[in-house]
């Protein structure tokens, strides 16, 4: 693509313009990794380079070049977080493995209130899809319902799977698995990005209880507009649909029992939800000054409750004589997420500690219109919204919250709410195929015309940013 192509040349244009240029009032290290930061900001947008090697890169550039030593500037990949995000990982990863989200999908799509209604299985199909992607990664999740939704498309024949119908079902599996991402800190990496800007540079713990207290409502609400717009554009063009109730639950019968696999699996992931929520109930019923809430909040952080949750498949059992996990299928997790991550964090905390991000905050200061907090989320939900369809929602978050954070502070305002905001606007890509790898999946069925997926997507972007700032807004404080 022209895009990757003209990636390094620009990337070299953009280091070297920033570092010969002259800021007056900016250190030397500030303005060495201003100079990193440029380069890496085209290499995401381009890219011209795999996102954890470009984050990769511009950690070990701003070392060279002096930014800071190698054990500060590497400190963030022993980020606590990071270890949220590798147990969950390998969470999912059993999950996907021994098929229990399948087992969730087909029971759903099998209630008896679904029946042959196309618009309860639009409906029941998305609310899955949603569902699961809070709990794994909104690209497998997107990838396993395509195959399920592919197949139901099938059953309903060529002339339903060629109508507008067929292109909102595809569009449903990408959308809500990007919505269903926001109920929970693991459910997309922007959270876990976000959150770890937020605890890092404004010193607010965000616990896994109280984000969910935001992010379900948010899923929840942006859901049934996505639900009613797609149903809206596809009203009167399917009718009865027996046959694709048949294969349903053909499907679901072909699925046999639980197995040993499977079960181990579920009390592994009972197991950590519980643990990433039990704070939060006893902040509940006995109040965040409690001993009880204190001990258990500073000996089980979210990422040893997944590290605890992710071991115990090495010791339940699975099929034959195997565990419910090996260590050869536990390596096989998105490890450029984690390091795309890491090094995404790292360049964040790195230009707090220079003084780049105050001062790039004060300069933006000055050519935004913003008045007041109202005003500074609004923006940051509009920048990172617009990000994300240009970049992935992960480089989005990246980019655009810690700089969020850096405008409120040089303004005097609360960066909280601003920073929450940006930090949920990153998972909005939903206009082109290229902004998330769930829209590309879709796409590649060839059931999504790309003017269709722009204007479908438009539309929810659009609804998406508003509900976000008046949710935030409205229930901000409870996250807090």
């Amino acid at each position: 693509m022209t895009r990757e192509r003209a990636g390094l040349p620009l990337a070299a244009v953009a280091f070297a313009a920033v570092c010969f240029a002259s800021f007056p009032g900016l250190d030397p290290p500030a303005h060495h990794l201003a100079a990193v930061i440029a380069a890496v900001v085209v290499l995401w947008v381009s890219e011209a380079l795999p996102l954890p090697v470009t984050a990769l890169l511009g950690v070990a550039g701003a070392v060279a070049l002096g930014v800071a030593p190698a054990r500060e500037a590497f400190a963030p990949f022993a980020d606590p977080l990071m270890f949220l995000f590798i147990g969950a990982f390998i969470l999912a990863r059993a999950i996907f493995l021994h098929g229990l989200n399948r087992r969730v999908a087909y029971a759903v799509l099998s209630l008896p209130w679904v029946g042959a209604s196309a618009g309860r299985i639009l409906f029941a199909f998305g609310a899955v899809t949603a569902a699961i992607s809070g709990w794994i990664s909104n690209t497998a999740t997107t990838a396993m319902m395509f195959g399920i939704g592919i197949s139901i498309l099938a059953a309903m024949g060529d002339d339903v799977r060629r109508s507008p119908y067929g292109a909102a079902l595809m569009l449903m599996t990408s959308f809500s698995a990007s919505i269903g991402g926001l109920a929970t800190p693991i459910g997309t990496p922007p959270n876990v990005i976000g959150l770890g800007f937020i605890r890092s540079t404004i010193g607010e713990e965000v616990s896994f209880f109280r984000w969910m207290l935001l992010g379900v409502p948010t899923v929840i609400a942006l859901y049934i507009v996505l639900y009613a717009w797609l149903r809206f554009v596809t009203r009167g063009t399917v009718g009865d649909l027996a046959a694709t109730r048949a294969l349903i639950t053909s499907e679901r019968a072909g699925l046999g029992g639980w197995t040993r696999g499977q079960r181990s699996v579920a009390v592994a992931f009972g197991v950590t939800v519980f643990l990433w929520v039990l704070p939060g109930i006893v902040a509940l019923a006995a109040g965040e000054s409690s001993t009880a809430f204190r001990t258990l909040n500073e000996r089980l952080p979210e990422g040893v409750a997944a590290i605890a949750g992710a071991l115990l498949l090495f010791l339940l059992p699975g099929e034959g004589n195997q565990r419910a996990i090996t260590w050869d299928e536990a390596v096989k997790i998105d490890w450029g997420v984690v390091l795309l991550y890491g090094g995404g964090f790292a360049l964040g905390v790195l230009s707090f500690k220079t003084g780049l991000a105050e001062a790039a905050g004060r300069g933006l200061t000055g050519l935004l219109p913003i008045s007041g907090e109202l005003g500074l989320l609004v923006a940051s939900v509009i920048v990172a919204i617009v990000l994300s369809e240009a970049t992935s929602n992960t480089a989005a978050a990246n980019m655009v919250v810690p700089v969020v954070i850096s405008i409120a502070q040089a303004s005097g305002m609360d960066p909280f709410e601003p920073a929450l905001g940006a930090t949920m606007a990153a998972s909005l890509g939903f206009m082109l195929p290229v902004s998330t790898p769930c829209n590309a999946i879709v796409y590649g069925s060839g059931l999504i015309p790309l003017k269709k997926m722009i204007r479908y997507g438009a539309v929810l972007d659009l609804a998406g940013g508003i509900l976000i700032v008046v949710l935030v807004r409205l229930l901000g404080s409870l996250v807090r």
